[in-house]
């Protein structure tokens, strides 16, 4: 008995050992199960976690390429925007004055700088404030082709492209507008002028301390140990000093002492000089010590600089695209595409507006901002509507630091500088007035729209619209002005007049083709490379097949990926050979382009 007592203790030992055991290895792999399935949420916060600085590590890097940018091309084209400026007749033309404020623009990468520089003409008395204000109104066109660049190194697929093209030249469409509009008002009734007379009249102007530098305090730590530019050579330029005009504008000496010569030995010695200045300081920066010309240090600093823009651009899209996914990508959607219920709707665009100068005022640069919504566009985190009102607020807060920096001008230079940075402001509030408050006239929209169907499906006009609206248009412009305004006149009235007839005929067409005769109800009597730009992609196509066939990287059979039924198709319609092809000139290029920019 006492034997099968402990047999059966025994036995229950052994057993709830046994369950033991198995409990406590059925915990554990709950607990390993457990831990196992929170590891991937724990690597993914922690993913989160490192992303959000590096995006602003990225933001940060990008906006201090900007700023190196900007100073490369001043450097490159600083003394060539003076010798564009001293053009007197060309100034004396409104329509001249326009593409010299696009062209200088273009060259210094930077409206603040072309403004100050015509600030400082109108100051030292060699332009009146008339000639100034078509220069300003082209200031605000050159100033948008940064952020178009910015949509050219935009990697991805072709709806992101399209997406990030529109993003960035509704800021030119919107520009371009406003100046067709207001220019001719202003040539006739001085709209501007007076306004800004009026309000510095009636304004107690006095001389304040130097502007704020809001975002400079952040990026001027990283970007004044690359190059520093001496800003009283570029804007002293304007007064023809010689002096000046032979200094570098790369900053050497960043501390400098006037030391007076005591009167006694002057007299002695028969000296003239009564003080000389002393330079005791090097700056600190990679071409302080240099011996290299500015052209040289420019096109150094352009490379550079475009370089890492383009990989800061790369990379942020990157980070967007993993950070903007899901349940993140539909909150962000909703809260800066959402707008306010009805009848408060309108608001949400104005409260855009008014986001849009805030945050330029802070950068203290509109091509900053607009650079930086570009990829957002592109990756679609803002639409294309809630992009536009931004860009215009943009417009406006660039006028409120030039306004700043008006007020930091010296006394008796302080009318002239505000009355410039005025008409500045209101030639950007009277065309958002234009532009915006009605939704039927929000013609940028379209415009951007139809930019950005055909630079994604024909890669090249992209190119092909920066380099003829930003380069060629204002220099043919600009040479037709040297000649006079006779020869502009008899050259751009016809092509004016044109472009005129040709919009009212689509117009027509579109909307009440019964009020015009049968062969004009559509463009089909036309050839069709002045209707599509299908034969000029054909003929690239061809070019670019047979440089690769040259270099012996293109095989016989293969297939072009960019090819579909509907683009086959559409070539069989015409002569694809060197009989009508290889014949095309420049202008029928251009009559082209213009025919297709005004069926957008």
């Amino acid at each position: 008995m006492q034997n099968a007592t402990d047999t059966m203790n025994r036995t229950c030992v052994v057993c709830l050992g046994f369950t033991t055991k198995f409990v406590i290895l059925q915990f554990l792999k709950v607990q390993t199960m457990e831990t196992q399935s929170r590891l991937p949420r724990v690597k993914e916060t922690a993913l989160t976690l490192l992303k959000i600085p590096l995006l602003f590590l990225l933001l940060y890097i990008f906006i201090c390429s900007l700023d190196i940018l900007s100073s490369a091309f001043q450097l490159v084209g600083g003394r060539t925007a003076r010798e564009i400026f001293q053009k007197n007749i060309v100034l004396s033309n409104p329509v001249g004055g326009v593409m010299v404020g696009i062209l200088v623009t273009v060259l210094v990468q930077s409206s603040s700088t072309s403004t100050s520089i015509t600030v400082s003409f109108v100051s030292s008395g060699l332009m009146d404030v008339q000639s100034a204000i078509p220069i300003i109104m082209g200031a605000n066109i050159g100033t948008s082709v940064t952020n178009t660049i910015v949509a050219l190194m935009h990697p991805g697929d072709r709806d992101e492209f399209e997406r990030a093209f529109a993003g960035a030249t509704v800021h030119d469409c919107f520009n371009w507008l406003s100046v067709l509009l207001l220019l001719p008002l202003e040539v006739v009734t001085g709209a501007l002028r007076h306004l800004s007379h009026g309000v510095v009249k009636t304004l107690q102007l006095s001389s304040r301390d130097n502007p704020p530098e809001l975002l400079k305090v952040i990026t001027k730590p990283l970007t004044k140990l690359v190059v520093q530019l001496d800003k009283k050579v570029l804007t002293a330029m304007a007064t023809e000093d010689q002096v000046q005009m032979n200094k570098s504008l790369v900053k050497r000496w960043c501390k400098s002492a006037v030391m007076k010569v005591d009167s006694r030995l002057s007299d002695l010695l028969f000296c003239l000089v009564k003080s000389f200045t002393i330079s005791f300081f090097v700056c600190k920066h990679l071409f302080a010590n240099s011996s290299l010309s500015d052209l040289a240090i420019g096109l150094i600093l352009l490379i550079c600089s475009l370089l890492v823009l383009c990989g800061c651009l790369i990379l942020l899209v990157k980070l967007l695209n993993s950070m903007l996914k899901g349940q993140v990508s539909n909150v962000i959607n909703k809260i800066l595409n959402t707008d306010f219920p009805p009848p408060f709707t309108w608001v949400t665009g104005y409260l855009a507006l008014i986001a849009g100068a805030g945050m330029t005022f802070l950068v203290q640069s509109s091509s900053v901002f607009t650079s930086a919504l570009t990829p957002l566009v592109g990756v679609g985190v803002i639409s294309l509507e809630r992009t536009y009102p931004l860009t215009l607020g943009s417009n406006l807060g660039t006028t409120g630091t030039a306004l700043l920096a008006a007020l930091a001008s010296r006394a008796e230079k302080i009318a002239a500088t505000t009355q410039v940075a005025l008409c500045h402001f209101f030639f950007n509030l009277f065309g958002i007035m234009l532009w915006y408050p009605i939704p039927a006239t929000r013609l940028p929209i379209q415009m951007a729209l139809g930019l950005g169907r055909y630079a994604a499906r024909y890669r090249w006009f992209a190119v092909l619209y920066l380099v003829l609206f930003f380069l060629l248009f204002p220099l043919v412009v600009f040479v037709l002005s040297m000649a006079g305004w006779k020869v502009l006149t008899g050259t751009g009235v016809p092509i004016i007049i044109l472009i005129i007839s040709v919009a009212m005929i689509n117009f027509l067409q579109s909307r009440k083709p019964g009020f015009l005769p049968p062969k004009l109800q559509n463009w089909n009597f036309l050839p069709i490379w002045l209707t599509s730009l299908q034969p000029m992609d054909d003929l690239i196509t061809r070019m670019t097949l047979w440089y690769a066939t040259i270099r012996g990287e293109w095989k016989e059979n293969e297939k072009s990926p960019e090819t579909d039924e509907g683009q086959i198709n559409q070539r069989k319609q015409y002569t694809p050979c060197s009989k009508l092809l290889c014949k095309l000139d420049v202008s029928v290029i251009k009559i082209n382009f213009f025919v297709v920019l005004l069926n957008l």
